[in-house]
């Protein structure tokens, strides 16, 4: 089957409009959050106009409606991940916070009894993450390592844009309880060796968890056949709604992990003396869940699933050899992460220089932005890789499955008067 970028750009609706005195919209800010077809945007709507209860607790036709929907949900996403069985997805409000999820559950485990034995850390044990990570997979172990006394340890990046594996042997040992690491950049585009990782890791032991973030909406994802415990997407960079995410973990996990919210749903007693919890994965799931989100993440999962994300993958490929190609011949331009597009995803990051030196990007983003072109500038919740390339700032172009080369085309020649702009 051909794919038809065309076809598929009509069920945006969006990106028919014009900004910035009617310019014709260029959205190249996916890897940020992506534009919903109508097919989301319809769902999410119907949810509300025709079904709209609580879930699980309403007898009536509407709840039964509503828990179908929310259910359906994680039945799809347990499918679309290549889940066991369904019991594995559980639902949070963003990838941020599945990620805390599984942290606070490790600093929790020491007084959550026997069988939570294996997520006990303390001093000289070990997590282990990479340099190109999202602050969002950075941060809550810092923090657990704060409470526990472990200690965070991480993979460098070459120059190149890859990550410098040749310390894992050093780096992952007797002492790791958890490597932590992305399954693609979003700032080098980079895609990583889960599975050469986690084989490494599960033979000393520890626990390996992945940031789909970046890999879930662009490319074909197999739990089992990445070999992880735990992997997490968010519902917005999916052409789904914001505010839902995933965490997809081994049930016996889920099992053993003690809860992260506590409160109604994810209760089976409760007593003024104690309580016992739900199993997966409503143990996980406390208070009203984002209901009319789920059903909006169904669709977008059958969107996604219905085109072919071997096909979404195919097809960004082109566009990325195309972009590195028009990209690397800018004057003064320095791409970050690998030129092969085989070995990235649709992150675009890079600096400028211009007839003054380095070009700030939030200045490169408001000329582009003038044009219409939407991208974005900072140093997209990753500072500590900025630092290890030595700047504070890129900006970066994100292509997914509705852009087309002329959008990079268009970025190009924006790029031209960015630099007449600053001499």
């Amino acid at each position: 089957m051909t794919y038809d970028v065309d076809r598929i750009r009509k069920d945006f609706p969006i990106l028919d409009r014009t900004v910035r005195e009617g310019r014709k919209l260029v959205y190249l800010d996916s890897a940020n959050t992506s534009q919903k077809p109508h097919q989301v945007i319809e769902a999410i709507d119907a949810y509300y106009s025709m079904s709209n209860a609580n879930i699980h607790r309403a007898t009536h036709q509407l709840g039964e409606e509503a828990t179908e929907a929310y259910e359906g949900a994680r039945l799809k996403v347990a499918r679309f991940l290549g889940a066991a069985d369904e019991s594995e997805v559980v639902f949070t409000k963003n990838i941020s916070e599945a990620i805390n999820l599984v942290a606070y559950a490790m600093g929790n485990a020491a007084t959550a009894g026997e069988q939570a034995h294996r997520f006990v850390l303390g001093p000289g044990d070990e997590i282990v993450v990479t340099e190109m990570e999202h602050h969002s997979n950075i941060v809550p172990w810092q923090l657990l390592c704060e409470r526990t006394g472990a200690t965070l340890r991480w993979f460098g990046v070459t120059d190149d844009g890859y990550l410098d594996l040749s310390n894992v042997d050093e780096l992952i040992n007797d002492r790791t309880k958890l490597v932590a690491l992305a399954h693609q950049s979003n700032v080098l585009g980079t895609i990583n060796p889960v599975r050469q990782i986690a084989e490494k890791a599960h033979r000393v032991g520890a626990l390996v968890l992945v940031d789909g973030a970046q890999s879930a909406p662009n490319m074909p994802v197999d739990v089992q056949d990445l070999g992880v415990d735990f992997f997490g997407f968010t519902g917005h960079k999916i052409c789904g709604p914001t505010g839902i995410g995933v965490l997809w973990a081994r049930r016996e996990l889920l099992d053993a992990m003690p809860p992260f919210l506590g409160g109604g749903e994810m209760i089976e007693t409760v007593a003024m003396e104690r309580s016992t919890f739900a199993p997966p994965p409503h143990k996980f799931e406390a208070g009203t869940m984002p209901i009319a989100e789920a059903a909006g993440l169904a669709a977008a999962v059958d969107y996604v699933t219905e085109i072919g994300l071997d096909q979404i993958r195919d097809y960004e490929r082109g566009l990325i050899a195309y972009a590195v190609e028009k990209l690397t011949a800018v004057e003064g331009l320095r791409l970050l992460g690998p030129t092969n597009p085989d070995d990235r995803g649709a992150a675009l990051s890079f600096t400028l220089e211009g007839g003054l030196g380095e070009i700030h990007p939030h200045d490169i983003s408001q000329v582009l932005d003038a044009d219409g072109v939407a991208v974005r500038a900072g140093h997209h919740c990753a500072r500590p890789l900025h630092k290890r390339y030595g700047i504070t700032a890129s900006t970066r172009a994100s292509v997914y499955l509705y852009n087309t080369r002329a959008e990079i085309d268009a970025l190009v020649e924006s790029l031209d008067h960015v630099k007449r702009f600053f001499g």
